[in-house]
């Protein structure tokens, strides 16, 4: 087996965002630089390698790309902001291009009754920003090729498949230009979610993940097919009764034929069609109940379960060495950094010591693309260590401070002289008046919901909202109070420099903008306060929307309490970590979404006679795709297909849709749907619950150790998934980095 801590991904993915002896390599090291005759000065190319490979380090990318001068000046280049941000807009623009395409998405509604004829863009117009947007493509796939070199391309499979994708691409974009845009099917489209899976490393990661952890998945979907298949072949059995009306309607229904009876019991082991299947039986005789019960139990409850655990374990592990990979190039990075920047001490005391002198490293720190407060940081940390060399170890200690979270200071407080301001301020910014304000606003929630609980059968042209209207008079202008107190205590600054006061400000500011519009076009409330619309907004939306603000802002509390300040901040670093895995997603959503408009594209029609909005449907079956209006989910353009798709993920009625693209389109429309519930619902839904507990865990487990270490520094470390699970990978060794480096494909380090 390979060696977990091997550059997999020798390709320069975009950023996803040990103690030993010491050997001296000084300037020799930078002289060793393989075809940069030109260089201006040793240390000046050493300084520039050693920024390069702090980047490489923070960011988590391979090291094994060129390293003259002019090589670095390209490669830093495109790893600036700015070409990264043209790099990430030019792959949202070729995905939203599906939007506008012919079938464009541009209509009101996706309801083929009342649809109205979308307007399609012109030929030339979407391929010619499709055309632009392939050229900034092949741009990127030249730089990174001539950066890795043309061995290091040969061997990377990820920079093969980019130039084989961009050929395609534009020879198919080249027959639709030819063919006048009328050409039946565009190969393109699905090809284009490659362009975002390999410009984050992080998304190759995850697909590597899921790649290694096929094999045991598919060991239960075996066992799941194995245990479908039988029991449809009991049904088949056991419903074919000629006498019996209750098995006969059972077997009309659900057990006709083999691929209706594996459909039904397919349905059944996501349990979106109990107990409607079993109903006809069990209305006949309750015994039928224990061949549905017994199917479940073992289907949904045990086989399903344990496809999660086994999901989540064997993701867990794969990840585990894709992030040992991480951790060994962050290493590897530190270690390249402090080699071109070693030099031999000076002196009789220390003759051999070798290390980084600390002036250098500020030096080099001043050219890394990091921000400031990091930056801070980091010359403290270094400052700490007085005017000795660096070893070794105290500079791979130094890449630690990036990982931490920047604990903002807050500024300081106005002081006032007066003792009764004094004491004001005091009173003011006290954690017991932000409990006073938590009441309050929970009152107001409060009283909102009653009058919605009051008002609930009453039409809004009947509605008195006086009452509701003084509260929430009163209540806004105690927010308003709240908030010049606040600010009053802590200052501008002060109070500006805490989230949880900008969230509350800016949405008490929103809603005393909103009273303030409200009395002076509709004047103050009174009894039977019922006037005319005025304006854009009536008084009953002015009334809602101001509510809704209310109840948003009581959201305030969370910070509060402890527990739900736990979840709220593991939800929140979810968010923030979630790219590579909302990626694939958005990735498997594109190509399923391409698919099905090729596939169903215009199979589902408006019955006859849909004159009026509420077309007669009684004829319909119950519980059928006609009986239940779901005709605005259809393929018929790209966000229809995706809102479709979705509606089939979460598993409720789906068996509708299998039943009436069945019916619309033909029998084989079932494996496309199935197909998709596999990828969706049973992996990447699987998948992401992984990430979930793996997250909460660690995050419950630091919570736990913490209280029990007050102050330790360890509350500074922010999380990221890299950091998820840093306590168990296994650091490397000396000999290790050592070894890797002497195997530099651009660069030569004395030894």
């Amino acid at each position: 087996m390979a060696d977990p801590r091997a550059e997999s991904e020798p390709l320069l993915g975009r950023a996803r965002g040990g103690s030993g002896h010491d050997w001296a390599a000084g300037s020799a090291a930078c002289r060793g630089v393989r075809g940069d005759p030109g260089a201006a000065s040793p240390w000046d190319l050493c300084f520039d390698q050693a920024t390069v490979f702090i980047e490489d380090a923070i960011q988590y990318r391979s090291i094994n790309h060129r390293m003259d001068a002019r090589s670095m000046w390209l490669y830093r280049l495109y790893y600036s902001n700015t070409c990264q941000w043209i790099l990430s807009f030019t792959i949202f623009l070729i995905l939203f291009l599906a939007f506008i395409e012919t079938p464009s998405s541009l209509t009101s509604t996706a309801d083929v009754r009342y649809r109205s004829p979308p307007w399609d863009p012109p030929c030339g117009l979407t391929e010619s920003i499709e055309g632009l947007c392939l050229l900034v493509f092949v741009a990127d796939v030249s730089v990174k090729s001539y950066l890795v070199g043309w061995a290091q391309f040969q061997k990377n499979l990820w920079l093969l498949a980019y130039m084989v994708v961009l050929v395609v691409s534009l020879m198919d974009w080249i027959v639709s230009l030819g063919l006048v845009c009328q050409e039946p099917l565009r190969i393109r489209r699905l090809l284009r979610p490659f362009f975002l899976m390999q410009n984050s490393s992080m998304m190759k990661k995850t697909l590597k993940c899921i790649r290694s952890s096929l094999p045991e998945m598919a060991s239960v979907m075996l066992l799941l097919a194995l245990h479908l298949c039988v029991f449809t072949m009991f049904g088949m059995l056991l419903f074919t009764g000629e006498k019996d009306d209750g098995q006969d309607r059972e077997r009309l229904i659900y057990f006709r034929n083999l691929p209706e009876a594996l459909t039904s019991l397919l349905v059944l082991l996501t349990t979106a069609n109990n107990p409607d299947v079993m109903t006809p039986a069990y209305s006949r005789n309750r015994a039928y109940a224990i061949f549905f019960i017994v199917f479940t139990l073992i289907g949904s409850l045990f086989l399903m379960n344990l496809l999660t655990a086994i999901i989540y374990n064997q993701f867990r592990g794969y990840l585990m060495k894709s992030f040992q990979t991480s951790l060994f190039r962050r290493r590897l990075g530190a270690r390249a950094a402090y080699e071109v920047l070693s030099k031999t001490a000076e002196g009789e005391a220390h003759p051999q010591r070798v290390g980084v002198k600390p002036q250098d490293f500020l030096q080099v720190l001043q050219k890394v693309q990091l921000d400031s407060a990091h930056k801070q940081a980091i010359v403290e940390k270094v400052c700490s260590y007085g005017d000795d060399l660096l070893s070794a170890d105290e500079f791979q200690k130094l890449f630690n401070e990036f990982d931490k979270r920047v604990i903002k200071e807050h500024p300081p407080r106005p002081e006032y002289g007066s003792p009764f301001l004094q004491s004001a301020q005091f009173l003011f910014s006290h954690r017991y008046f932000d409990y006073l304000g938590n009441f309050i606003a929970l009152g107001n929630l409060v009283s909102v919901s009653v009058f919605l609980v009051m008002d609930a059968d009453v039409l809004p042209e009947d509605r008195d909202d006086f009452v509701l209207g003084i509260l929430n008079c009163v209540f806004i202008l105690y927010y308003v109070l709240e908030l010049l107190l606040k600010v009053f205590a802590l200052g501008l600054p002060g109070y500006l420099s805490y989230s949880s006061n900008l969230f509350d400000g800016l949405l008490t500011i929103v809603l005393l903008v909103l009273e303030i519009s409200t009395l002076a076009v509709y004047r103050f409330p009174h009894p039977g306060w019922k006037p005319e619309m005025l304006g854009l907004l009536s008084l009953w939306d002015m009334a809602r929307l101001v509510n809704m603000l209310i109840v948003f802002r009581f959201l305030r509390i969370i910070p509060s309490m402890k527990l739900m300040a736990v979840v709220a901040s593991t939800i929140l670093d979810l968010i923030k970590n979630m790219r590579a895995f909302g990626g694939i997603l958005v990735v498997v959503y594109y190509v399923f979404a391409i698919m099905g408009i090729n596939l169903f594209r215009g199979v589902v029609v408006a019955p006859p006679g849909n004159g009026s909005l509420a077309p007669d449907n009684s004829s319909a079956p119950c519980g059928s795709f006609e009986q239940l209006e779901y005709w605005a989910n259809n393929f018929d353009d790209f966000a229809a297909a995706l809102i479709t798709l979705w509606n089939v993920m979460v598993v409720n009625n789906w068996q509708v849709f299998l039943d009436a693209y069945r019916r619309y389109s033909g029998p084989w429309s079932k494996i496309y749907f199935v197909l998709w519930w596999l990828v969706s619902s049973v992996i990447w839904v699987n998948l992401f619950l992984a990430l979930i507990l793996e997250h909460f865990l660690h995050k419950w487990d630091r919570r736990t150790h913490l209280q029990s270490l007050a102050g330790d520094q360890e509350t500074s470390y922010q999380m990221s998934v890299e950091l998820l699970f840093r306590d168990v990978l296994e650091e490397p060794t000396e000999e290790e980095l050592v070894e890797k480096l002497s195997h530099h494909p651009h660069l030569q380090l004395c030894r």
